[in-house]
């Protein structure tokens, strides 16, 4: 059995832990561990958790994570970060899942190294780390058996590939197949997807034309009819969702459409299968649109 242990920090984000443990419980061949400098450990949501403050003994094929804390309260107590640092130099893999990538930053796991933080961390985490190379807007990076992650959800992505890593591709799709995930995403791919990047807006029109294009994007979406289905005219509704993100109604849809057809042809789908499962009518559209995205 490999064992995962989860180093807990006060005020840390549940999700930032739950997520990886729920993969790492589901997947076979694994025994997780909690440990924290004291018993009970409060975190950011309000429940306390209960931890070991003894480290059961760890080879080199066992794995230390890290999960996020609220950023502004304590990082580990340097004991801990101690520990963290000599399972790496003893040949073990150390993750972290957003703010948990400080904690290996402090324990001097950073320098010289690629890694990735939630993206409002981003900034403070190179200013912390200058000899760190931060990756901006991705979900999680490997460097010398040194793995962090971005926000959140995003260390459901993190356990997966290591899943994937030692049991390969096909027992960590079911495992995200039994977690119900969407997706076994890339390390690379974008923290915010096209959904989430242009919704910071106030418009409520925008907002119920974007769910209508979120959800049938791959489907033919006549300007007509998105105007009709918001009440107002399509030179009213081009002049709001221009406004509001940036971009008409149809290069938003045409985004979506791109955005999933990278997820496909990363995942072994032909440019030209993947172009016609997207909505377009052959691949050369496709290929216009990336190439103008590069």
């Amino acid at each position: 059995m490999q064992r995962v242990v989860f180093v807990l920090t006060p005020q840390l984000h549940l999700l930032d832990l739950a997520g990886p443990a729920q993969v790492f419980k589901t997947a076979p061949g694994y025994s997780l561990h909690y440990v924290a400098s004291s018993a009970s450990v409060p975190t950011w949501q309000g429940v306390s958790l209960e931890a070991a403050v003894e480290w059961p003994a760890l080879a080199p094929d066992d794995l230390v994570l890290v999960p996020g804390w609220r950023d502004g309260f304590d990082p580990p107590d340097p004991a801990l970060l101690a520990r963290v640092a000599a399972h790496h130099e003893a040949g073990g893999t150390v993750a972290s899942v957003c703010s948990g990538a400080s904690a290996l930053g402090l324990a001097g796991l950073l320098d010289g190294r690629r890694c990735t933080t939630h993206h409002d961390l981003q900034e403070t985490l190179a200013r912390r780390h200058p000899r760190a190379t931060v990756i901006r807007d991705v979900l999680y990076v490997s460097d010398g058996r040194v793995v962090t992650s971005a926000g959140i959800a995003s260390g459901i992505d993190l356990a997966l590939h290591l899943v994937a890593q030692r049991h390969g591709p096909a027992v960590a799709a079911r495992v995200a197949r039994e977690m119900v995930v969407y997706a076994r995403r890339n390390g690379d791919e974008q923290q915010a997807s096209a959904m989430l990047r242009h919704r910071g807006h106030l418009s409520d029109i925008v907002h119920r034309v974007q769910d209508r294009i979120d959800a049938s994007f791959t489907s033919p979406l006549p300007l007509t009819a998105l105007a009709a289905a918001a009440g107002v005219s399509e030179r009213t509704l081009t002049r709001l969702f221009e406004a509001a993100t940036g971009q008409t109604p149809l290069r938003y849809q045409q985004q979506l459409r791109v955005e999933r057809a990278e997820y496909l042809i990363g995942h072994g789908t032909t440019v030209e299968a993947a172009a016609r499962a997207v909505g377009f009518g052959d691949a050369r559209m496709l290929r216009r649109l990336r190439a103008r995205a590069a």
